[in-house]
């Protein structure tokens, strides 16, 4: 696919339609394209800020030090790279991964994998670090971040470091087996610069959640086999359209998400959408996610992307969103979005400042704290326990080895079912519900959703975490707050080994920074009066089955 369009219709079209006049009148479109500041005020976004949008140029002179960067891996055998990198950072590069992979053929027209393998650690599934632990012999790790190392980040370091080392690997061989993206600066630069990693360093003052053309989403796929001069080139035909008042594709999208989402005659805002990928939700969606999470999600404001199993049912406050849809006339989103991948990371960027605009929130002010401030309480409390049980809490009911955690009085005679009906009853009657997984195997939030969507009669937003709260906590936290949330813990899987072994030089396992990691987000989200309860699976496998069951009969009970 060569080309780009943006197709609306039904009642989005007539919104989309005034506010792009609106913006049109305001000369939103050329003072974009002229990375004009002033459009969020005298002072509110620095000029560098808005860098994004020469990246499909810029980045051309970084694949040239990342080739000689990939032919060095190849030589040395280095074909597996292991990205370790929470949100926007890792999003970005499976989602050039997914669509490079079908596109390459070999000579007889038969699909063929790239020249590498990327494997993402982002601090959930034990299996993925399983997969890379046994490929050991032909790893690069990749740790990226914009800031310092996350608390994941510093346990994977540490489990590869141990392990290459445990493979005979001098320090200097080891030092050579990890490659570090961040800003110039940064306090991982630092740390870095001190352990003699491989460095590659990027603008300070991009956003990370625009940065998908950047160092942070390119380099992990180009090592792993991706054609990104490709990427760029789709992303670079764009650019002479987003200074247009008319046939601009990106203006477009962005009206049709901002007048959504801003309050229509009848006081309804639709600020929620519904994405859908031909193949089913893939890395692209959840990176829209994110972009609009954290880029609209400021000051009571913002836009809530969810994938189709938490979107079964008729919401008036969702509009629906199809990207690259086989067929428009089969088509039954409000809008169907055409593009090749590169143009799709700089459409919905683009998009993603103009629905700010229409929403009066700055998508490039510096991030919220709400994030930071639920990994710093998570490396509290792990650093308090010291090897020692997390928290005192104790349930306040145990069925069937799930425990509940709520702080509130538990009735005389309830039952599990009774909490979930709690739980989705306390959704607003605009707002939504969220199911957070940290938890290692398959089971997912993807589950539960169709049922708990039935329940509520809202839409369900799901993801496992520290990823997807890491990803998308700026809208939970300091958007329109009608959110409630469902978190599901669990003791290690038997036979787990990696999840209940202590991370190198840690006074804890993997385990345990999980369920660090969630309790902070717990008590994050309690902080802010919103709905939450956590249910804790002693027996994950068993648990699951018996929590889906549970779910499917609330969602029973409360059917029309």
């Amino acid at each position: 696919m060569s080309g780009f369009d943006v197709l609306t219709r039904g009642d989005v079209l007539d919104s989309a339609l005034q506010a792009r006049d609106y913006l049109v009148s305001c000369g939103v479109p050329g003072a974009l394209a002229a990375k004009d500041p002033r459009l969020w005020g005298r002072r509110a976004v620095d000029h560098s800020r808005l860098g994004w949008l020469d990246l499909p140029f810029a980045s051309r002179g970084l694949l040239g030090q990342v080739n000689g960067l990939v032919s060095e891996a190849r030589y040395s055998g280095l074909d597996h790279i292991v990205l370790i990198g929470v949100g926007a950072e890792s999003l970005a590069a499976q989602a050039v991964m997914e669509a490079n992979t079908p596109a390459l053929a070999g000579a007889g027209g038969a699909p063929e994998r790239p020249s590498g393998e990327l494997t993402v650690l982002d601090g959930g599934d034990t299996a993925a670090l399983a997969f890379a632990m046994e490929r050991l012999d032909r790893t690069l790790v990749v740790l990226a971040s914009k800031a310092g190392v996350s608390l994941e980040g510093d346990a994977y370091r540490r489990i590869f470091a141990a392990a290459f080392r445990e493979r005979g690997l001098s320090e200097r061989e080891i030092a050579s087996r990890f490659l570090v993206i961040t800003d110039h600066g940064s306090p991982l630069h630092d740390f870095a610069r001190q352990c003699g990693y491989r460095i590659g360093l990027t603008d300070p003052y991009l956003p990370g959640h625009y940065g998908a053309l950047s160092a942070y989403g390119l380099v992990p796929a180009v090592l792993a086999g991706a054609d990104a001069d490709r990427l760029l080139e789709e992303a670079a035909s764009l650019v002479p359209s987003l200074s247009k008042d008319e046939d601009n594709p990106g203006l477009l999208l962005g009206a049709v998400l901002g007048g959504c989402a801003q309050q229509g005659p009848g006081g309804l805002a639709r600020d929620k959408v519904l994405l859908r990928e031909p193949g089913g939700p893939g890395a692209l969606s959840a990176w829209i996610t994110q972009l609009l999470a954290v880029g609209t999600g400021k000051r009571g404001r913002g836009v809530l992307a969810f994938e189709p199993p938490g979107g079964r049912g008729d919401f008036p406050d969702v509009h629906g969103v199809s990207i690259n849809p086989r067929s428009a006339a089969q088509d039954e989103s409000d809008t169907s979005v055409w593009a090749p991948l590169g143009a799709q990371f700089l459409l919905w960027e683009y998009a993603t400042a103009v629905a700010g605009w229409l929403l009066g929130v700055n998508p490039f002010e510096a991030g919220s704290t709400v994030v930071q401030e639920a990994e710093d309480d998570a490396a509290t409390l792990l650093r308090t326990a010291g090897g020692g049980p997390l928290t005192a809490e104790r349930p306040v009911y145990v069925e069937d080895d799930i425990e509940v955690h709520a702080d509130f009085p538990w009735p005389p005679g309830a039952e599990l079912q009774t909490v979930l009906g709690g739980l989705v009853a306390s959704v607003p009657s605009e707002g939504y519900l969220t199911v957070l997984t940290y938890l290692s195997g398959d089971f997912s939030g993807r589950y539960l959703a169709p049922s708990l969507a039935r329940a509520s009669g809202r839409p369900v937003a799901y993801g496992p975490g520290p990823g997807y709260p890491h990803a998308t906590g700026p809208l939970h936290k300091d958007g329109p707050g009608n959110g409630a949330f469902l978190i599901i813990t669990g003791d290690p899987a038997p036979g787990d080994a990696l999840a209940a072994h202590p991370v190198p030089g840690r006074p804890y396992s993997l385990a345990q920074l999980q369920i660090a990691r969630a309790l902070g987000e717990l008590r994050a989200l309690r902080e802010r009066r919103l709905p939450v309860i956590r249910l804790h699976l002693r027996n994950p496998v068993e648990g699951a089955g018996r929590l889906t069951e549970a779910v499917r009969a609330v969602a029973g009970a409360r059917r029309p």
